[in-house]
This record gives C-alpha cells, sequence and structure tokens, in this order.
C-alpha cells in the first residue's frame, strides 16, 4: 500500500497486525499477532460495565540512516502500571511490555514513516478486563494489547498557537480521584467539556482544581507548562494530574539547557504574568497558547503568531533527540532492530 506520509493525520489507519496477550489463572499467555483489528469480547466483561481499560501512547522513530527507534517506552510501562493497580487489573511485567512492544513493531516495520517526513509510529498500547463479572469486582481474566498505527501531527500547522478556553462547569478529575492514571473513564468524562470548547471555537480546554477552581490542573489532554519573564520552566502540582512523559522529558532537558525548573501549584490569577504556555504531550509535543478565554475574562500570552523562543528552543531540543539528530544524552531512546 502506497502511503502518502506528508498527508497523515492523528487517525487510525490498519496496519498488518496487533499483538494480544491474555492473562488467566494468575499468568500472562505467550501472546500472539493477529492479522483481524476486531475481536470478540464477553457481554459481561468488566472493561464495558464497570471501566477496568487503561491505555498508554507513545511514538516510534526512524532515524536518518534507517534505524527503528522507540521512545521512553520504559515511562510507559511504568505508568500502565500504576493504573492497573489503582484499578484492580493484572499487571503487566515490563520485560513482557518490552517484548509486546518489539514484536508489534518489526511485523510492521514498513509502516514506520521515513525520516524527514514528520510522520512517525504512534503505539497504543491497551489494557483491559476481558473476563466476566456481573457483581462490582474485578475481573478474573484480562486482555492487553498492543496496536500502530502511522500518523502525522496532531494539530495542523505546526507550532502555531491556539486559544484555550475554562469551562467552570466542568472539572476533569475529582480531588482524590483517578486524574493522576491513565484510564478511559477520564476521558470519558472531558468528551462532552471537548465538544463544547470546539463548537465554540477551542481547540483545547483548561481544567482548574475541582475543589475551588483557583489552581491551574492541565490542558484536557495534555498537561500546562509556562515560560516566565524570567525564564523558569514552571509547571503545575498536583495529585489530579496525569504524570506526562513528555513533561517530564521537557523538564530534564530545561534542566539540562541551564533554565530554572519549578513543578508547584499555579493559581490562575498567575497567567498573565507568563512570558509563553504550552500544553504538552506525546501526540504535540508543544501547542503554544496564546490566549485564554474564562467567561468573559480574556488573557493573552506570547506572541500573536508563531511560537515563543523558548518554546520553540525546547521544541527543537527535544524533536532533534527524537529523530536521532543530537546526541541522547538523557538515555531516552532505544533500538529495535
Amino acid at each position: 500500500m502506497a502511503i502518502d506520509w506528508s498527508k497523515l493525520g492523528f487517525a487510525y489507519m490498519d496496519t498488518n497486525c496487533h499483538i494480544r496477550y491474555t492473562w488467566k489463572n494468575g499468568r500472562w499467555d505467550s501472546g500472539e499477532l493477529v492479522s483481524s483489528p476486531y475481536f470478540n469480547i464477553h457481554i459481561a466483561a468488566t472493561a464495558l460495565h464497570y471501566g477496568q481499560t487503561a491505555f498508554e501512547g507513545l511514538k516510534v522513530f526512524r532515524a536518518k540512516d534507517g534505524r527503528i527507534q522507540v521512545f521512553r517506552a520504559d515511562m510507559n510501562a511504568d505508568r500502565i502500571n500504576q493504573s492497573a493497580r489503582h484499578i484492580m487489573m493484572a499487571e503487566i511485567p515490563p520485560a513482557l511490555f518490552q517484548e509486546a512492544l518489539d514484536r508489534v513493531v518489526k511485523a510492521n516495520q514498513e509502516f514506520v514513516p521515513p525520516y524527514g517526513s514528520g510522520a512517525t509510529l504512534y503505539v497504543r498500547p491497551l489494557l483491559f478486563g476481558s473476563g466476566p463479572q456481573i457483581g462490582v469486582n474485578p475481573a478474573k481474566e484480562y486482555t492487553f494489547i498492543i496496536m500502530v498505527t502511522p500518523v502525522g501531527a496532531y494539530y495542523k500547522g505546526g507550532l502555531s498557537p491556539v486559544r484555550a478556553i475554562v469551562l467552570d462547569d466542568f472539572d476533569r478529575a475529582a480531588p482524590h480521584g483517578t486524574g493522576h492514571i491513565k484510564i478511559g473513564g477520564n476521558y470519558a468524562a472531558s468528551l462532552l467539556p471537548h465538544h463544547l470548547a470546539h463548537e465554540a471555537g477551542f481547540p483545547v480546554e483548561l481544567y482548574l482544581d475541582a475543589a475551588e477552581h483557583k489552581y491551574i490542573e492541565e490542558f484536557g489532554t495534555s498537561n500546562f507548562l509556562g515560560i516566565s519573564k524570567d525564564g523558569k520552566y514552571i509547571t503545575t502540582k498536583s495529585p489530579s494530574i496525569l504524570p506526562s512523559v513528555t513533561n517530564d522529558g521537557l523538564c530534564q532537558l530545561a534542566a539540562h539547557l541551564g533554565m530554572p525548573v519549578e513543578r508547584r501549584q499555579v493559581a490562575f490569577s498567575e497567567l498573565a504574568d507568563f512570558a509563553e504556555i504550552a500544553a504538552c504531550g506525546t501526540a504535540v509535543v508543544i501547542t503554544p497558547v496564546n490566549e485564554i478565554v474564562r467567561g468573559q475574562q480574556v488573557i493573552k500570552v506570547g506572541p500573536a503568531e508563531g511560537c515563543g523562543p523558548v518554546l520553540q528552543k525546547l521544541y527543537d531540543h527535544y524533536t532533534a533527540i527524537q529523530w536521532g539528530e543530537q546526541p541522547d544524552v538523557f538515555g531516552w531512546l532505544r533500538e529495535i532492530k
């Protein structure tokens, strides 16, 4: 199949196969590559009734010399197990996670976009309760799959800034809830506000803390980061925020480049004092946000067009490491041979 890599959006495309493992009687099986993108599931599966489902997102890159490299998969392996523990699913041994990733990427290597295309292979691990259970209890059987699909940019236009909206009638996660893990229910709760934001002309929504609506939590699908006027990298700290792999990496990179890094509570009232603001995550890396609207209040930050200089510098360094254009001083890349 001929693929125009330059025209890929962030959308699903069928590939050769996905990989599937089943946990039963206290152990995982040896897994199999499955060509069909469909599978049968029991009508009483806990994933369907009680939301026992967790997922991850990461990327695989083809370097200039043709090597295929996965980016920080160990972080995703750890995070999916944090989610599994919290909603009482079987954990995935890290070695099995890496084995599954290698097997499915090798089986679909022609779908890893070429260097220079700007496209990547998006990897979606998914763990869910596939065993039947009518009472509110964990399943006794779990399924772990990894599917892959080539993708382009999440937002067209590169580092063009976007507008964000605060919808005070919605909260992303409750205090002491599940905001710190990556489970399906969190995203189900965000679908309506995300739709309303789009209807109002905003690509992203910004959530505040559920208790007081005073502190910034994160954007709908990405962590919050701000660059202060004195050059500090500042990101939010809350037990309800999903620990972003990208934000973690950008914090390390910022410190490596000599920038002070602060992870702390950030009051909504501080927004106007930032020099630059962005959303950050696997799909986008960095999306500059130059306007935030809350009711009648409009806060403008950074350049009206394009990206601020600090965010541009961070983005350029971070993506250069991903593509193998700069030395991987942090040990983030692992080659899949």
